[in-house]
């Protein structure tokens, strides 16, 4: 039986994300910027995102494979959807749910930037440090989190969980 415990209520996410936006909208005034939200899990982050910040931007999706039905990433990255935006001498933003082992935003910091952009930088909204395997750089994090297989706000298990308004620990 799984037990959903909360980590971020609802109202504390859209005070985390509104601060991450003002950031953004402050380091690329003047610029164009187009985020590239990772799917399937960074959607509704994206989408909350876009609305609190104060410049103009373009969006486009990747999407990428690692996890399956696991519980735990397979290290193994499966590009499953390419960028349809010409990003020549763009500034980009990779938008995630999670980061955790980077395997997936190295192999998207490598693909993106073999396509020509002036910048990539990674925004997510929950970092885990702590399960590293390749180094990244984040240049935004809504929160960072030390343990636990987590939910809701568009994070998954096995395609469950996604709506919830709040992220949660999911507890096996």
């Amino acid at each position: 039986m799984t037990e959903l415990i909360p980590v971020l209520k609802e109202d504390e996410i859209k005070s985390k994300v509104a601060a991450i936006a003002r950031r953004i909208s402050a380091d690329y005034a003047n610029e164009e910027l187009v985020l590239i939200g990772v799917l399937k899990g960074a959607f509704i982050f994206l989408a909350d995102l876009i609305r609190e910040l104060t410049i103009p931007v373009s969006i486009d999706f990747v999407g990428t494979s690692s996890y399956g039905a696991e519980n735990c990433s397979s290290g193994t990255i499966t590009l499953t959807k390419a960028v349809s935006t010409d990003l020549k001498n763009k500034h980009v933003l990779i938008v995630e749910d999670i980061v955790d082992t980077g395997f997936t935003m190295a192999y998207l910091m490598t693909y993106l930037n073999s396509l020509g952009p002036k910048t990539v930088k990674i925004c997510t909204l929950i970092d885990k440090p702590e399960r590293r395997e390749l180094e990244v750089d984040i240049a935004y994090a809504c929160l960072a989190v030390s343990e636990g297989f987590l939910v809701g706000y568009g994070l998954d298990y096995n395609e469950r969980y996604r709506g919830l308004p709040g992220i949660y620990h999911l507890k096996f």
